[in-house]
């Protein structure tokens, strides 16, 4: 039986013995790791690959929780392939030089697409900014390194980096605005583009309305279907109704819309024949009481007129207001109604 100081030194150098051996081992094993991590695979000869790249918009004033986001389209040609293990992971945190850059992977999406003799990949890789500073500073999406695999070789693609600049949350101390003339930052231009679209839109919708208008309550025959019969008789009547109201202007007025309902059938149009009127010229359907109140105000005047029945201003009035409703038939339109 040893002493028990013996066992007690024993012991402890037996302990001793066995944390180097643990030390040792950990070593070895962050080494390996090390070396493992450092050994590159083949570069991927770039003949058998082509890349294309959309980029964000801008590539100034992001700041914490902005997202950035690059399109990368990979085409390589048969029989290589992308292996889908070497992407990037979601989550995890970019470094330079063993320090966090404060950038985040945060959404990853592939599509692939077959052609005879390629096949294309589009990737579509979204970064978060989880840094800032008091004043601007450079930032950049380091490089991506993806695998591809052609038979057992397995070769490795370098997506290029992106520089851009993260902003400031809030200006830091006094700024002069002459001194702040950053080449980074463009000028601010204010543009009318805007109110120039609308302005154009409405000047169109003014002509047409005025067009409209021209079209519905105009007196000249340079328009289509303006000088029709009852077109020029509604002109006529208005230079009459710039005269003093009579009996004689009464009849003026009368015979010349006479005159145009005999222009627009071609011939002579009565009380008698208006269904013959009205079957070739259907348009003037809509004011068939108007035309029967007409022939009968015709009657009146030229035929059963006394020395006690005396015509005004309001037969004028009315008869001008008869001749616009047929003006607007002849021309398609709906006539207005007759008050």
């Amino acid at each position: 039986m040893w002493p028990p100081e013996l066992m007690k030194t024993a012991l402890a150098y037996m302990q001793k013995i066995l944390l180097q051996c643990v030390a040792l081992c950990l070593l070895l094993s962050a080494s390996t790791a090390l070396m493992a991590d450092e050994i590159r695979l083949p570069a991927l000869d770039p003949k058998l690959a082509k890349i294309s790249i959309v980029e964000p918009e801008r590539d100034s004033g992001y700041t914490v929780g902005d997202l950035l986001t690059r399109v990368v389209t990979l085409e390589i040609k048969k029989p290589y392939k992308l292996l889908d293990t070497s992407l990037p992971i979601v989550g995890y945190e970019k470094r330079y030089q063993g320090q966090i850059i404060g950038i985040e992977l945060r959404d990853i999406s592939k599509e692939e697409r077959e052609k005879a003799d390629s096949t294309v990949y589009t990737i579509a890789l979204t970064y978060q900014v989880f840094t800032r500073n008091v004043v601007a500073k450079p930032a950049a999406l380091p490089p991506e390194f993806v695998k591809v695999q052609g038979g057992k070789d397995i070769y490795e693609y370098r997506i290029p980096s992106w520089n851009f600049r993260i902003s400031p949350i809030a200006v830091f101390g006094e700024v002069k605005l002459e001194t702040d003339l950053s080449p980074f930052r463009g000028p601010v231009q204010k543009t009318d583009k805007q109110e120039r679209i609308i302005l154009n839109a409405a000047l169109v919708v003014l002509a047409l309305a005025a067009l409209g208008l021209v079209y519905i309550l105009g007196v000249h025959a340079w328009l289509p279907r303006m000088g029709g019969p009852f077109a020029r008789a509604y002109r006529e009547l208005r230079k009459l109704g710039k005269l003093p109201a009579s009996d004689e202007t009464l009849k003026l007025g009368l015979g010349r819309v006479h005159q145009a309902f005999n222009a627009s059938l071609g011939s002579s149009v009565f009380s008698g024949n208006l269904e013959q009127f009205l079957q070739q010229k259907p348009v003037f359907a809509a004011i068939r009481h108007d035309i029967e109140q007409f022939f009968d105000l015709s009657r009146r005047v030229f035929f059963e007129q006394s020395d006690a029945q005396q015509f005004g201003a309001e037969q004028h009035e009315w008869l001008r207001r008869f001749t616009r409703r047929c003006r607007d038939c002849e021309r398609g339109l709906k006539p207005e109604k007759q008050v």
